[in-house]
């Protein structure tokens, strides 16, 4: 189970989808960076390709943070491949296919009736830890506001109130 504050479920060697090429990737390639780590249940679904847009689309504002842009589905590299060159050519970051639901597993968002993986998103530190889990019903898409949001609190290293937005005073050291 993932816990906040804990070290990040490490994997290693899982192959990827990125800009028209396969190569493997490890957890520890994003260490020294903070990294938006995502899960989406299927290619070719309905919610699924405006979130994958969405993260694209912020891509600056992630790398302005420090930040990596990291997805994972249970399709393969292939499904992958055929739909992001089809559908979605903005999609610029890695794609994992995690076809032997490992990582899926390891980070608590495999749903065996269904063999897919829910929506999860991490945000892991540069050393690491996992420092924001959220999982949600496959129905729901998610906010890139609001997982900047997160992010830039997160970074800011001190307490955040309810609806803080960057800029807005925090509360002092967490």
């Amino acid at each position: 189970m993932i816990h906040v504050s804990q070290p990040a479920p490490l994997f290693t060697d899982v192959t990827a989808y990125h800009n028209g090429e396969f190569h493997q990737v490890n957890l520890k390639d994003y260490r020294g960076k903070w990294l938006v780590f995502f899960f989406y249940p299927r290619d070719f679904t309905f919610i699924c390709p405006t979130e994958l847009k969405g993260f694209a689309t912020h891509r600056a504002e992630f790398a302005k943070l420090n930040a990596e842009v990291l997805a994972a589905s249970t399709d393969s590299e292939w499904s992958h491949k055929k739909w992001f060159e089809a559908d979605l050519p903005e999609v610029d970051y890695p794609v994992l296919a995690d076809v032997t639901h490992e990582v899926s597993k390891a980070y608590d968002v495999y749903n065996e009736a269904e063999g897919l993986a829910e929506r999860g998103l991490f945000i892991i530190d540069p050393e690491g830890m996992v420092r924001y889990a959220l999982v949600s019903a496959g129905s729901v898409g998610r906010s890139m506001k609001e997982t900047l949001r997160v992010l830039e609190a997160l970074q800011t290293g001190e307490r955040c109130p309810m609806e803080w937005e960057p800029g807005e005073k925090t509360l002092g050291s967490a």
